[in-house]
């Protein structure tokens, strides 16, 4: 969701990602995803969205988005995917001392949730349009082309991967309770998992 509302403020989707990403303990942990990944994310203009990203337990929580400028800086999400106040600094500390603006929300209009559900069945009422179809795709396939650069280890465009021939489900339309899974675990009950630089035009 992050990645989200921070593209939604550029007004834009990346063009290319590359990052990296790693496996420290996974105990029993049988999946195949990495503790902890760090996506550069660019636009086509130049401009840059970073994305840091642990899930480790007993490490610091920390789930906020910053932006970053040559005037200032901002806190976008204070705490959450959407977490009130969001604030603007004249320089780049958030500091107290540094705060220009903070935001005032309604609190009937704090809880993004229904926030959605306040659009979607205002729309209904009035026989409008809505439809958030392609920014949700647009959103997923960010996030996916992130994963991908850093179980890759390779800079990919977003072109590149709109274009692949990586099927993560093979058949889908075809899938019945008793289809066998995409992916299959081996003797021991372990599932691939990524090898950046060995593997890298799949994530597996």
């Amino acid at each position: 969701h992050i990645i989200d509302h921070c593209c939604w403020m550029k007004d834009a989707w990346p063009v290319k990602a590359q990052a990296l990403g790693g496996r420290h303990y996974r105990g029993n942990c049988v999946d195949q995803n990495f503790d902890v990944y760090a996506v550069e994310y660019t636009f086509d203009d130049g401009a840059k969205l970073f994305m840091d990203g642990r899930c480790m337990a007993g490490c610091e929580n920390i789930y906020k988005s910053f932006a970053h400028g040559t005037k200032g800086g901002a806190v976008v999400s204070a705490r959450g995917d959407c977490g009130l106040p969001s604030r603007i600094y004249k320089g780049q500390n958030p500091e107290k001392d540094e705060l220009v603006w903070e935001s005032d929300v309604p609190r009937d209009q704090r809880n993004p949730y229904q926030n959605e559900w306040n659009d979607l069945i205002d729309a209904i009422r009035n026989d409008r349009p809505y439809n958030e179809v392609e920014r949700g795709v647009m959103a997923s396939v960010t996030s996916s082309l992130g994963r991908f650069a850093a179980h890759t280890g390779q800079e990919v465009k977003l072109e590149e991967l709109l274009n692949s021939d990586v099927e993560y489900a093979p058949n889908a339309d075809k899938f019945t309770m008793d289809s066998p899974p995409p992916v299959k675990s081996d003797a021991e009950g372990k599932y691939p998992i990524p090898q950046p630089g060995l593997k890298p035009d799949r994530e597996y």
